[in-house]
């Protein structure tokens, strides 16, 4: 299932096509308490992430009210992210053919680690996720990590992390912090992760679908 997307190894902000590499990096996030290991760039090879926790619905706005605690959760977490990605770095695998994504809770880790990352990544696909920060948070990311381009896939019938949130997340991207963020929304698609998503953010870092 994951196979694939493990496969997309340098995501170019060109708007010309290009074949996907072979030699980046994916790291798969799955929630608070977990964050899977940057996976084998080589097609078919599952990611070897453990299953994260059910993720909590969000408030609305997603941005706008978030715990201390539920915060300094996050922060643990990115922290263990931002480790992940060092290594992958220090290994030999540049920056910007590190990848980051994540479903749910997932995918609020996956764009909060791309966020408060000092270096400009590959890119981040948020699917059916949410921002986990407050917005006085924006202060803290740099004018580096505000490069990585972002793709935020969302479906009109998930009812367990509203539409709504992604709205809320894009628009905050896009007007608070000025990146780029392409936001694909499907209709009839619940809180899940199907084939044709991984396929579409595929031809995405490849340059083939417009940013």
């Amino acid at each position: 299932m994951y196979g694939p997307l493990c496969s997309a190894g340098k995501w170019r902000r060109s708007p010309r096509r290009r074949s996907l590499g072979r030699s980046g990096s994916c790291c798969r996030c799955t929630g608070w308490g977990t964050a899977g290991a940057p996976t084998s760039p080589s097609p078919g090879t599952p990611s070897p992430a453990p299953a994260g926790p059910s993720p909590r619905r969000p408030p609305r706005p997603s941005h706008a009210t978030k715990s201390v605690r539920d915060e300094a959760d996050v922060l643990r977490a990115v922290e263990s992210v931002h480790a992940m990605i060092d290594q992958e770095i220090s290994a030999g695998t540049k920056p910007e053919d590190v990848f980051v994504f994540g479903l749910s809770q997932g995918g609020a880790l996956s764009i909060a680690s791309v966020l408060l990352y000092p270096k400009t990544l590959g890119g981040c696909a948020v699917f059916s996720g949410f921002l986990p920060f407050g917005a006085s948070f924006a202060s803290r990311v740099t004018a580096e990590a505000k490069k990585t381009p972002v793709l935020w896939v969302h479906g009109r019938a998930d009812f367990l992390v509203p539409i709504e949130a992604g709205k809320d997340g894009t628009k905050f991207l896009r007007g608070r912090l000025g990146m780029s963020c392409e936001f694909k929304v499907y209709e009839g698609l619940g809180h899940e992760l199907a084939p044709y998503e991984l396929q579409y953010c595929e031809r995405w870092a490849a340059g083939g679908e417009k940013r």
